[in-house]
């Protein structure tokens, strides 16, 4: 049987459909919106594994080049791994949907959005969204929906739904936010430093727009009437959970009210672990995952317990308290720009890395190819957490916290026309205890003033947290690794002093009001001024100078149908100019010509050499030119790079000249004075420039 349903959004009309494509998966929905379509496909495992304690769910987003007429860039011709896009997409569609599984449900669960059509102006990554959420619900798999996603924008002051690409370009904000009916699930985007205000209209605006796609998967899921599967809800004794409780109730109280470093915590949990499992080994074989269960809900608890009946947390701050910060520029010697970012037991070793045209990263996708010049990459490595792991790639997490700090600074970095250089910020999370993305954002703003980029202005991040039971809530400024994880939300929020640029938020319950939402940026943006005063008193403005191992870069502006010149056929003119001056040339089609040189006289003679190259002669001026070619009847003379006169026999001397050869040879120095400019041709005398006694006039 084959369902549709559509909504209008943002004015055009937002389709879901299901029975006619994937019919043998749990659940199968194609959204349409425009002419971009994603076939969005749900399916479970009818058992979970035995002995399994996590919920092993992959979330898949897949762009078909065929989607958007094209071919895949690179030799193979067929679409390879996942590329950032697509795992950012796919972060998009997971995280929202990740806490609406009930938590006894640990079955194997896969979500693949694929992109089958693509218009060139709607994203499908919010659509993917909507449509893993559709599939999902219509499915038999457990699932506590629906959720919608959308993305706005800020265009021209006006809040738009799902905004094109250009639109998206021209605007102040783009936000993508998802949530079900009653509350918010996750947000994520970047900002021209909005304020607060401003964010949370846009929030409530996209709230609106979610509610229109809940209610449609509410009405496509009904009208399918699939019944779900039961999760039967693992009972633990009452017995065995009292006996652990009795066991460590009072130590762990104990631990939890202790101010501790993050090693010496989790060695004390341990110790009470073991201790705990040692005692009731007897009473209880084979009960370690469930009795480690227990006394962890148990510290979570009194955790939660403490926060919000003394608001004080583990490591004995306040909830408003930004942890200790120490800032170190300039820490290696050789790079471009360095900072070492350490706040808490959260550190980034960053630095910058300057580089030309040629250094920019190029996009391809479903759009027309295109270049980056500004590139941020995040590195979380085992040891950061104490731990042993294998480092075989970048992981999701990697590029996705990545991709957070880059939005978050790259609306701060100066404009091509004013800092012509590439720029890659490298993050080495080298200790982590809560919000390293955020440190990464510190980190890239002092390392990029330490090397000497010309910043608009400094940026910094900070993380709130938020542990809510029933009515009474407390949000959490700066928190801890183990506040993110028994906590319920992890809300980051990148800026300057004047406004937001970059933010992402995940939660751990199904939803959270805008009276938290509001609350928790308020907070934010005290502690991002924290943090940004501190950042100021290390470096208020970048160094006056770059470091003296970056390229140096000058630039020229040439007409555009110079450009064809300077290139020369096949290139052969800027190929020997390269070579020549030992730079890197780069010309825009704007008719910027960059030059780039290890040394700044390379740069320099480069620059002079195709500033005469593209000059126009002038009659009246005198020259200093190479005798190129000998004729009978004169000399040719290039007067100016690729610029050649002639120089008349009658014109080389006051005497008569028999000759052109007993006054030059080719390869000759000689100076010479245009006389005229006729057809494109240039005139050039000597004689002009000499006496009477045949001597030449000096000044």
């Amino acid at each position: 049987m084959v369902v549709t349903k559509s909504v209008e959004i943002g004015g055009k009309l937002f389709t879901i459909e299901t029975g006619r494509f994937a019919k043998q998966a749990n659940g199968a929905v194609m959204v349409t919106y425009g002419e971009t379509m994603v076939l969005v496909t749900a399916v479970a495992s009818e058992q979970a594994k035995e002995d399994q304690d996590f919920f092993p769910l992959q979330v898949e987003y897949r762009e078909k080049t065929s989607a958007a007429g094209k071919f895949p860039g690179g030799f193979i011709k067929r679409e390879g791994r996942p590329t950032e896009k697509e795992i950012l997409s796919a972060r998009l569609i997971d995280r929202p949907i990740r806490p609406l599984f009930p938590a006894e449900f640990l079955n194997e669960t896969q979500v693949v959005a694929s992109v089958y059509s693509f218009d060139n102006e709607n994203d499908a990554d919010v659509l993917a969204a909507c449509g893993a959420s559709a599939a999902l619900s219509i499915s038999n798999i457990p699932f506590n929906g629906p959720i919608a996603e959308v993305r706005v924008g800020l265009f021209h002051d006006e809040l738009i739904v799902n905004p094109t690409h250009q639109q998206i370009a021209e605007s102040d904000l783009e936000l993508v936010v998802a949530g079900t009916a009653d509350s918010i699930m996750m947000v994520e985007g970047e900002g021209k430093e909005v304020s607060e205000e401003v964010m949370l209209k846009a929030i409530q605006f996209a709230h609106n727009e979610i509610k229109k796609l809940v209610q449609l998967q509410k009405d496509f899921a009904a009208e399918c009437g699939i019944a779900k599967r039961v999760v039967e809800k693992k009972v633990i004794s009452e017995e065995l959970y009292h006996d652990v409780i009795s066991l460590a109730k009072d130590k762990l109280t104990v631990i939890v009210a202790s101010v501790l470093a993050k090693e010496e915590r989790s060695a004390q949990n341990k110790e009470l672990t073991e201790s705990v499992l040692a005692s009731l080994e007897e009473k209880y074989p084979e009960q370690k995952k469930v009795i480690k269960s227990v006394l962890h809900d148990l510290e979570k608890d009194l955790m939660r317990k403490r926060i919000l009946a003394e608001g004080l947390r583990l490591d004995g701050r306040n909830t408003t308290q930004v942890r200790p910060i120490t800032i170190e520029l300039g820490v290696l010697p050789r790079t471009h720009g360095s900072a070492l970012f350490t706040r808490g037991e959260t550190q980034s070793l960053t630095t910058v890395t300057l580089g030309t045209k040629n250094d920019e990263q190029i996009i391809d996708g479903l759009r027309e190819e295109s270049t980056k010049r500004f590139i941020l990459h995040y590195n979380f490595p085992p040891f950061s957490v104490g731990e042993v792991g294998r480092m075989s790639g970048v992981g999701r997490r990697e590029i996705g916290h990545g991709n957070l700090a880059e939005r978050s600074l790259k609306i701060m970095a100066p404009l091509e026309g004013d800092f012509p250089y590439t720029l890659r910020i490298i993050s080495d999370i080298l200790e982590s205890n809560g919000s390293s993305s955020m440190a990464t954002v510190c980190a890239g703003s002092l390392a990029m003033m330490d090397g000497g980029v010309p910043l608009k202005k400094a940026v910094a991040g900070i993380a709130m947290g938020l542990v809510k039971e029933e009515n009474q809530f407390a949000v959490l400024t700066d928190i801890l690794g183990n506040e993110d994880h028994l906590g319920d939300m992890d809300f980051k929020v990148a800026g300057t002093s004047d406004g937001i640029t970059g933010f992402q938020m995940d939660i751990k319950i199904e939803g959270i009001s805008f009276e938290i939402l509001e609350k928790a940026l308020n907070q934010a943006k005290d502690g991002r001024l924290h943090i940004l005063n501190i950042m100021n008193e290390a470096i208020s403005q970048p160094r006056e100078s770059l470091s003296k191992y970056a390229p140096h870069l000058i630039s020229i502006k040439v007409e555009t149908d110079q450009i064809g010149m300077i290139i020369g056929p096949g290139g052969k003119t800027i190929q020997g100019m390269q070579r020549l001056f030992g730079v890197d040339i780069n010309i825009n089609d704007d008719g910027i010509v960059n030059i780039a040189s290890p040394n700044a006289e390379g740069a320099k003679k480069c620059k002079d050499y195709i500033k005469q190259m593209t000059a126009t002669p002038e009659v009246g001026e005198i020259y200093d030119g190479v005798i190129t070619k000998i004729m009978d009847f004169g000399a040719f003379v290039e007067i100016l790079p690729g610029k050649e006169g002639l120089l008349h026999i009658s014109q080389i001397d006051n005497k008569r000249v028999n000759k052109v050869t007993d006054y030059y040879k080719e390869g000759d120095k000689v100076r010479v004075k245009l006389l005229k400019v006729e057809n494109g041709k240039f005139s050039l005398s000597r004689k002009e420039l000499l006496n009477e006694a045949g001597q030449e006039i000096t000044n």
